[in-house]
């Protein structure tokens, strides 16, 4: 996912796809850019631009994160930012193909990635049959969080 809310923030976006392509992120697909209120942020932060990015990547997850934080960083987000905070570019991982992961610096997939319209509306537009690691498809997740579902816990 890509995402911001300061000016600037499409062209960061567009720099960010052709710097993935470049990195080695094969079979790019991109969703259009969504508009979304920001959620658990500080009171009055601005709207966010979105947008889901599909790929092929042959490194690791971790590498992969490592690319995100150097694009973040390259588009002038700071290194150490808090999500609760407007930002010009904010790259996450969703999904690692069926991969589970959870460890200080990251977790897949995305653990708040079931409860956000702004992740799984832009995903569903370019791969809505993708399956999470519990089985359900983005679709199913996106019709269960439109139709008022809300799951017991969540996870952070």
């Amino acid at each position: 996912m890509l995402g911001g809310n300061l000016p600037g923030t499409g062209q960061a976006m567009a720099t960010a796809v052709e710097k993935f392509r470049m990195a080695g992120v094969q079979n790019i697909r991109c969703s259009r850019i969504m508009m979304s209120a920001a959620e658990d942020c500080v009171s009055g932060t601005p709207d966010f631009l979105d947008m889901a990015m599909t790929g092929s990547w042959c490194g690791t997850p971790g590498d992969l994160l490592a690319l995100c934080q150097q694009i973040e960083c390259e588009a002038g987000r700071p290194a150490h930012h808090s999500s609760r905070e407007s930002r010009i570019l904010d790259c996450d991982i969703i999904l690692f193909g069926e991969e589970v992961i959870d460890s200080p610096d990251l977790t897949i997939p995305h653990p708040r990635a079931h409860l956000r319209e702004f992740v799984l509306r832009p995903l569903a537009e370019i791969s809505p049959q993708t399956s999470f690691p519990d089985g359900m498809t983005v679709l199913e997740k996106l019709h269960r969080l439109e139709t008022g579902y809300k799951p017991d816990t969540v996870k952070r």
